[in-house]
């Protein structure tokens, strides 16, 4: 790994949620042990790290010092048009044996929590963050931690995964181990609605948030290479109410079989669900525009539509006749 100085500062922390919803010792275990072999399953890490990106061209100003968070082998670096206004660029992963691998681009890059930061405030100008922040427990607090570590008017640029991903997967399982076990417990791990995503940035403090989301779909020829691609990208359940006993062979089998049936296109292949939701924000600034106090316009309204006003309770040609 590289040397290099990092605005480090005291870990930003906010409070956590009682609830603890995933196995975080878990999570950076996995990361670590697909790190090696990531390029073989990080298609869709590659493309939402192209689309992310993309998004910098909609932004008339340099970024001085860039942060990519859960960098994992370095999808968002490779991305960058080499016109990007980034000064330098700054790598971080969970996991050591990600954030090693990703070092080996050339650009800075370090291991650290996302729900505890080790960034000092206000030392960044942009963080990107691509599908990771998902097997965050306390999304809320490491969104507020961001914001912290931005300057005013800095950009936020995140993707994860959202609450329709392998929405197919989960059905076929579920009804698999109904069906084979009697009981179900949680196989899929539960994504942010995209509903909710906008709220949670104001929620930490951010202005002017954007929320949008599309839908990947992904082709296998069965369930089983869907599952092993999972494996590859360090994207299976670490949910720590998961049942913690070898599933049986017959709910997998029943699974496929459920996932086949239903999900099969025309070519004979199964059908896979990813939406990936893309949430832009900024740090608060004087010069943003702001929304006016009610009562402050100075035109009126039927001025500018050239009509005629009519106030409340007043008969107009369109009026119920008692």
């Amino acid at each position: 790994m590289l040397a290099f100085k990092v605005p480090l500062g005291n870990a930003i922390t906010g409070p956590m949620d009682s609830m603890q919803v995933f196995d975080r010792t878990l999570v950076r275990r996995r990361r670590d042990r697909a790190a090696d072999g990531f390029a073989r399953a990080d298609f869709l890490f590659q493309e939402s790290a192209g689309r992310l990106t993309d998004r910098l061209f909609d932004v008339t100003r340099d970024f001085p010092l860039a942060l990519d968070l859960g960098c994992h082998t370095g999808q968002v670096a490779g991305a960058l048009a080499p016109n990007a206004r980034i000064g330098t660029l700054l790598q971080c992963d969970f996991s050591s044996a990600m954030s090693a691998a990703a070092a080996r681009n050339g650009r800075p890059s370090f291991c650290a929590d996302e729900e505890f930061l080790p960034l000092a405030e206000h030392s960044l100008d942009l963080v990107l963050s691509n599908l990771s922040l998902h097997w965050v427990n306390d999304l809320p607090g490491a969104l507020a931690q961001i914001r912290r570590a931005i300057k005013p008017d800095g950009l936020f640029l995140a993707t994860l995964f959202g609450g329709e991903t392998l929405r197919e997967l989960r059905t076929a399982l579920l009804e698999a181990e109904a069906e084979t076990a009697g009981g179900v417990a949680p196989r899929v791990s539960p994504f942010t609605d995209v509903r909710d995503a906008g709220n949670l940035l104001t929620r930490a403090g951010f202005a002017l948030p954007v929320v949008d989301a599309d839908t990947i779909t992904v082709t296998y020829g069965d369930m089983f290479k869907l599952m092993s691609d999972l494996r590859g990208m360090a994207e299976t359940n670490t949910v720590l109410e998961r049942r913690k006993v070898p599933t049986r062979r017959a709910t997998f089998l029943r699974a496929a079989e459920i996932y086949a049936q239903r999900y099969t296109n025309a070519a004979g292949r199964i059908a896979a669900s990813f939406q990936i939701i893309t949430m832009t924000a900024w740090v608060p600034h004087t010069s943003q525009p702001k929304a006016l106090r009610p009562g402050s316009a100075t035109a009126r309204l039927a001025d500018v539509l050239k009509t005629q006003e009519v106030g409340v309770g007043e008969n107009t040609p369109f009026a119920k006749k008692p």
